[in-house]
This record gives structure tokens, sequence and C-alpha cells, in this order.
């Protein structure tokens, strides 16, 4: 490259070559200087936003794959906790930032795919504004009941709400969150009426189920501890497959095929991230994910199952999901603007 620009720098034959000279030499470099840069990547901090406040799942996973991202980096990688409009402030941050690779977002499912149908005014589009890059873990939705309810079964379950007037309560963590949506939707393939609770977080939605307030919710990690000390009774999973965790306990699909509410956490860039930084990037997480450390960190939590994933089939899911839950969306006619 050297050769070819002094040489274009001898050459002066008149007035329009300097300018033409000037032009290809400046590009040249940009072209050699951004390569450098890439190749380079990471030469500083990574942050990664987090869309709650500290002490939360998604805080809390962030945390425990930052250390071991910044060791397969290089670099330090920051968390930076973002809270506000149900993770929007997040999203929004992320996606307007610079899409160098040094700004990245942890978001759950539920702020993906869900919020678009719950906003009618949102300042950026999660779906076609971020850049997938990788999968992180996966939630195993548990239908808990409270162990005062009569039940021995998932089947039980469905008499009794049947049977309720008034209908049966159950609590979730929020209007539009993945937990209310999946009730609604095995109260559609049930033909129950099921009354619903909101609370704010997963925390105070299992304090009431834990009180009785409410008998019965969809949670994640927030119950899975409470299931296992047997102060809840684990009635159906949500997701595709029963888990190690609960091994005698059916999955809605095993009832209503093709019912599976899988719920997952993932990292997010800015739309227009140079593929080899890309790249780079879902390297690392995916040596991450296969690392005994932080494996063992994951199940400590409780709930929460690694989940890798390729890139094309991460496209895949959010694009599914995104149309799975807009017509639940719209059947509840839940709107949180």
């Amino acid at each position: 490259m050297k050769q070819i620009l002094s040489i274009a720098l001898k050459k002066r034959p008149g007035f329009l070559v300097q300018p033409i000279c000037a032009i290809v030499y400046i590009l040249c470099v940009a072209f050699f200087l951004a390569g450098t840069c890439r190749a380079q990547y990471p030469s500083k901090p990574v942050r990664i936003m987090v869309p709650n406040p500290p002490g939360g799942a998604t805080d809390t996973l962030g945390r425990i794959f930052s250390t071991k991202l910044s060791d397969f980096l290089g670099q330090a990688v920051v968390i930076d906790n973002k809270p506000g409009s149900n993770g929007n402030l997040s999203s929004e941050l992320t996606a307007k930032s610079n899409p160098d690779g040094y700004t990245l977002l942890i978001a759950p499912d539920s702020q993906i795919v869900i919020n678009p149908h719950l906003y009618s005014k949102m300042g950026v589009d999660p779906v076609k504004d971020l850049q997938p890059v990788s999968t992180l873990v996966s939630t195993q939705l548990v239908l808990a009941a409270n162990t005062s309810l009569p039940i021995k079964n998932f089947n039980d379950l469905l008499e009794i709400a049947r049977l309720a007037n008034p209908p049966l309560a159950y609590a979730s963590i929020g209007n539009g969150s993945s937990h209310h949506l999946a009730m609604e939707m095995l109260k559609t393939r049930a033909s129950v009426n099921l009354m619903h609770v909101p609370y704010k977080g997963g925390g105070p939605a299992t304090m009431a189920i834990l009180s009785g307030e409410v008998p019965i919710m969809f949670g994640g990690n927030s119950v899975s501890g409470h299931i296992k000390s047997g102060k809840l009774k684990a009635i159906a999973l949500a997701g595709k497959r029963r888990s190690p965790s609960y091994p005698d306990v059916p999955t809605l699909g095993e009832f209503y095929p093709g019912l599976e509410i899988t719920t997952w956490i993932g990292v997010f860039a800015p739309k227009g991230i140079a593929p080899d930084v890309l790249l780079k990037l879902r390297l690392a997480i995916q040596k991450s994910l296969n690392d005994a450390d932080i494996l063992d960190r994951i199940k400590a939590v409780g709930g929460l199952d690694p989940f890798a994933t390729s890139a094309d089939e991460f496209s895949e899911m959010i694009k599914t999901d995104f149309l799975k839950y807009g017509p639940v969306v719209k059947a509840t006619g839940v709107k949180v603007d």
C-alpha cells in the first residue's frame, strides 16, 4: 500500500490528478486505520447495559459473565445499570450508541419481543434497531401453587379452576410480562377463566403466593427455591421439555401440543456493528458458556439454564416470539402507555 501511495503522490500531471490522488490517499488511510482498529478490538473497556437495578436476575447474570468475558476479550467489562420504562431506556441507549462493540446490552426476551406490542410509542424498535449477539440463558417458567390449594397435579388445578366462582386468581410480575401472557395462553387453550392480579416484580408476586393472597402463578428463579424447600408446589412447566430440576413435573405441551413459552436472556449490540467484532464477541460469549465456573455460578442462581444458540437460531427465535406474543397482547387488551 505504501508503494501505491508513493507512486500516486509523486505523479502530478495536472490540477485534476492531484485531488484524485488526495482522495485515494485519504480512502486508503481510512481503510487501513479501520481495519487496524477492528483487528485490535477491544482496545478499551466494554460496557454492558443492564435494564434493571442491581440484584435482579439480569444484573446477577451480567456480573457472572462480565468477569469471564473480560478474561477472553483482554479488557475490562463494566456493568452499567440503566433501569427505566420496563427496559426501554436501556434498549434506546444501546441502539443509539456507536456500533463499535464497546456498548452492549443484556436483556430478557420480554424487553425485545413483548414491549413493542405493549407501548404505542418507543424511542427505538428493539427488533429492528438492535443486533442479536448471543443467547445466554433460558428461564424455565414454572406454574407454581400455594401448598394450601387442594390439588396434586395439573388436571386437579384445571378442575378447580373450572368450578371456581369467583374465578381463581393468579399473580404475575406485571402487566404484559411473559409470566402474565403465559397464563393467558393457558387460559385460552384450556378454556378456563382466571383472574389476573399483577404485582410490581417477581419478589412481591412470590410473596403473594407464599402468603396465600393469590394461589397460583407462573414464576422463574423467584419461585424455584421455594419449590425445592416445599413451600410451593410445581404443577407444570412452560418450556419445550422437562427440566432436570423438576424431572417429575410435566410440560404444558404434554397436555396442549404446541403450547410452549421459553423465556430467555441474551446479549445485543447496536445495529451496524462490524461483522468481525460481532464474531469475536459471539466466540467470547460461547467460551464463557462452556466455562465450568460460569456454569456452576449460573446453577447456583436457580431457575436459569445455560442457553447456547447459533446466530441464525437466535435471530429466528426473536422473529418467532415477536409474532407469537403479538396476538396474545392484542387479545388481552393490555397497554402500558
